[in-house]
């Protein structure tokens, strides 16, 4: 089950960038390139997106076949990438998402929207794909329930107080339920329940930003080059930001305590502070870091 859901995940990616590549008109590129032309709107629009869709996997798997269609250039979605990093802490605000049901309304809105006139009908493929990406990634999610769930699982977490085991879990858990939504939701319950401490649920969250990075490896795979080296850049984006957090993994905890005394809403802090830290280090040098990441054959501006 777990197999075929990825499966149907690459697929609908698959799908989307090729719907974009044949139906993508001078309209959609334009409203693109208007939204990524500065890089605080094209960061705010990565954080606007992931916290609507409450997936930054799935968003960063969009923007990755958007780069890979041409409509993005790949300078163009690396501040989009840092906003929908930023973007997925919204998450941990919120008691819980049903990004399953968003994903099945865009499927019936795609597929509706076939039958009606030749305007509406160009847009029907993309509307009806990114719902069925929204959907596999929940399939991905639902079929791993007894890994997540389990008890045995629980009980391991307790040796995430080191930083590094920590960050360990936080990557794999991310990795194998290709959600960092799950992770800290997950990671939050834990600490609300006295199971996790602090210095726990913060190393399982820093994890869980390079965890997530995995979904869009896995968009890319059947993708072209400029698609592998955007998951590169959201990869060395989140790398970057937990070897800035490890030499002060102890000072981050004390601002974290020192800012509240609920430790769920220390975790969501934490994983909020962390992004915002990640994004204010790497928006101005966007340009100096797709520089080193550039595609050969595509132009900077």
């Amino acid at each position: 089950s777990v197999i075929a859901a990825i499966g149907l995940f690459t697929h609908s990616l698959e799908g989307f960038s090729d719907t974009l590549k044949s139906e993508a008109d001078s309209k959609i590129k334009s409203l693109l390139t208007s939204l990524s032309h500065s890089k605080i709107k094209a960061f705010l629009l990565g954080f606007v997106a992931t916290a609507l869709i409450q997936s930054s996997s799935a968003v960063i798997s969009i923007v990755v076949s958007f780069v890979d269609s041409g409509v993005l250039l790949f300078e163009s979605s690396l501040p989009i990438l840092l906003g929908s990093n930023l973007g997925t802490t919204v998450t941990a605000w919120l008691v819980s998402f049903q990004m399953e049901a968003l994903g099945i309304i865009l499927l019936a809105l795609g597929f509706v929207m076939g039958y009606f006139p030749e305007r509406i009908k160009l847009y029907s493929k993309p509307v009806f794909y990114m719902g069925l990406i929204l959907f596999s990634l929940e399939l991905i999610s639902m079929n791993l329930t007894p890994i997540k769930d389990s008890p045995d699982l629980v009980d391991f977490l307790g040796y995430a107080s080191n930083p590094f085991i920590g960050i360990l879990y936080g990557i794999v858990i991310t990795a194998i339920c290709q959600s960092s939504s799950v992770t800290v939701g997950l990671t939050i319950i834990l600490c609300s329940q006295n199971i996790l401490g602090l210095d726990s649920a913060i190393g399982i969250i820093v994890g869980s930003n390079i965890g997530t990075t995995t979904t869009a490896f896995i968009a890319s795979l059947k993708l072209g080059k400029v698609a592998k080296q955007t998951a590169l850049a959201n990869l060395a984006f989140n790398a970057i930001g937990v070897v800035i957090y490890l030499p002060f993994y102890k000072l981050f905890e004390n601002l974290i305590l020192s800012i509240s005394s609920n430790i769920t809403y220390q975790a969501a802090l934490a994983h909020l502070i962390f992004n915002l830290i990640i994004a204010i280090v790497l928006l101005p040098v966007c340009h100096q870091f797709a520089s080193l990441f550039k595609p050969k054959g595509e132009m900077l501006p």
